[in-house]
């Protein structure tokens, strides 16, 4: 981790917050960490509670007088955390996912890698789904993919001869019983949005997603939050956190300013505000103006015209 704003030996903080269920008491997980003179990372703080209970305190006595304690975590020590496993575990559900469409099609990049985030392994993960749930998770993201890619009419997974499995499309067109293609052959698009809706159907975690618009047509990137929802009612406990440039996924005229998280760059970092605390922003919605306007005129780089200027 690293800020350009930081002082010297500064401490990292991270503090969160979790909800489980609605009707118990939320936990609360705090970590404190920094660097000795030798650059190793050690634990100033490692706190958790449950409600107003303290479930762990840390430094404490043992920690003082072994201080080499201070270089792990309770939370990711089996033995230690049995009092907040919830929270180890809830930690151990958030996946991030940004697909590179380059990997899927050359996997070998990625040897030995799992769970890969930009899609390394992506076609092993759907290969060592149980074979009933893949097949119907593929059926109904071809039936999804059909609005996006209307000529793709089957999808399925295969196997080549080394064992090697391989995602394959049947696409319509002038001859009769038309085409089959592969991923080699899947334009960026297609396996992004075909990553995406495999992505959150699995799972129950919270899934991070980093502009999930790349490559798609805009009709397209503005149904996206919709999908989600949709999702998200069917899923129970599956939160979807998007970071996004694009005015076309913001409009979805279903999407809160309570769900919407502005990050405005600085010298001292970038700041992360709820839209609905700014005063200016409600003022512009309640004038008419839309939310993608809003908060893409609200975070936009100052000086971004000079650009036009390059070369000159």
């Amino acid at each position: 981790m690293r800020s350009l704003a930081a002082r010297h030996r500064p401490d990292i903080v991270v503090r969160v917050r979790i909800s489980i269920e609605e009707d118990e008491p939320e936990w609360a997980y705090e970590l404190r960490f920094a660097q000795n003179r030798q650059g190793r990372p050690f634990i100033k703080k490692e706190k958790v509670t449950y409600g107003d209970e303290v479930k762990l305190d840390r430094p404490d006595v043992d920690d003082k007088k072994d201080p080499i304690r201070l270089t792990q975590t309770y939370l990711e020590q089996v033995n230690a955390n049995r009092e907040f496993r919830e929270v180890a575990d809830f930690f151990g559900r958030v996946r991030y996912l940004h697909i590179v469409p380059q990997l899927i099609r050359e996997p070998e990049r990625s040897v030995g890698r799992t769970d890969d985030p930009f899609g390394g392994d992506f076609l092993e993960q759907i290969a060592g789904t149980v074979e009933r749930t893949q097949k119907a998770r593929l059926k109904r993201i071809r039936e999804a993919l059909e609005v996006a890619v209307p000529q793709l009419k089957e999808l399925e997974l295969t196997r080549d001869d080394n064992g090697t499995p391989h995602l394959r499309g049947k696409y319509e067109h002038w001859r009769p019983h038309g085409a089959w293609q592969n991923e080699e052959h899947f334009s960026d698009g297609t396996l992004r949005l075909l990553g995406l809706l495999w992505a959150v159907r699995e799972g129950a975690g919270p899934l991070l997603l980093k502009e999930p618009e790349l490559s798609l047509h805009p009709e397209v990137i503005r149904y996206i939050p919709a999908m989600f929802s949709s999702i998200q009612r069917g899923a129970r406990g599956r939160q979807i956190l998007v970071s996004t440039h694009s005015e076309d996924l913001l409009q979805d005229k279903g999407i809160g300013l309570d769900e919407v998280l502005v990050l405005e760059p600085g010298k001292e970092g970038t700041v992360v505000s709820p839209a609905d605390s700014f005063k200016d922003i409600k003022a512009l919605l309640e004038g008419g103006i839309p939310l993608s306007e809003v908060v893409s005129n609200k975070t936009k780089p100052a000086n971004a015209q000079q650009l036009a200027i390059f070369g000159k």
